[in-house]
């Protein structure tokens, strides 16, 4: 029977060792002084903030039932967020969330989208011409009547809000 060798240290062995150990260490140092300069720089841990204003629905023009409301939509947060839904109590059915084209000739068309982004540090300006929720009142509105909304968001939630009754060249 044989004497079991011992196991020696050689320089091959501690410099395999020490580089195996030198690799993992390194990577954890890089990860964490770039997340530190992340987090300096003021962009770790600020989720989204939304605040809504100049919200307006436009009086429906002539026998026409349906109109459109149209919203400013800010975000100061550190983090993107998406408007994916909007309600109202004043509303037949739930307000549709669109986008208005021009195409050309004078011509337009409507596209119903499911959500739109509301970037970080700057946020969403609905307008004819562009984005807007597209809705059917419940009762028949006059100018300066006030109608409640919901805009729901991804990430930040459900904010409330009123929108004011204007005529559409105001």
């Amino acid at each position: 029977m044989s004497t079991p060798s011992l196991w020696r240290p050689t320089r091959r062995r501690l410099t395999d060792t020490l580089l195996a150990a030198v690799a993992p260490v390194a990577a954890a140092v890089l990860a964490l002084g770039g997340l530190a300069t992340w987090a300096a720089a003021g962009k770790a841990g600020t989720p989204p903030r939304i605040g809504i204003t100049n919200g307006r629905v436009f009086l429906p023009y002539g026998d026409s039932t349906e109109t459109a409301a149209f919203f400013d939509v800010v975000n100061v947060g550190g983090a993107d967020d998406r408007l994916v839904r909007v309600t109202s109590s004043a509303t037949r059915g739930e307000p549709v969330l669109g986008r208005h084209r021009m195409l050309g000739g004078g011509a337009a068309s409507k596209a119903v989208v499911t959500s739109f982004a509301v970037p970080a540090g700057r946020g969403l300006s609905m307008s004819p011409a562009g984005p807007d929720v597209t809705l059917t009142p419940r009762a028949r509105l006059h100018s300066g009547d006030l109608v409640p909304f919901t805009l729901h968001f991804e990430h930040s939630g459900a904010v409330r809000t009123l929108a004011v009754v204007v005529r559409p060249t105001s």
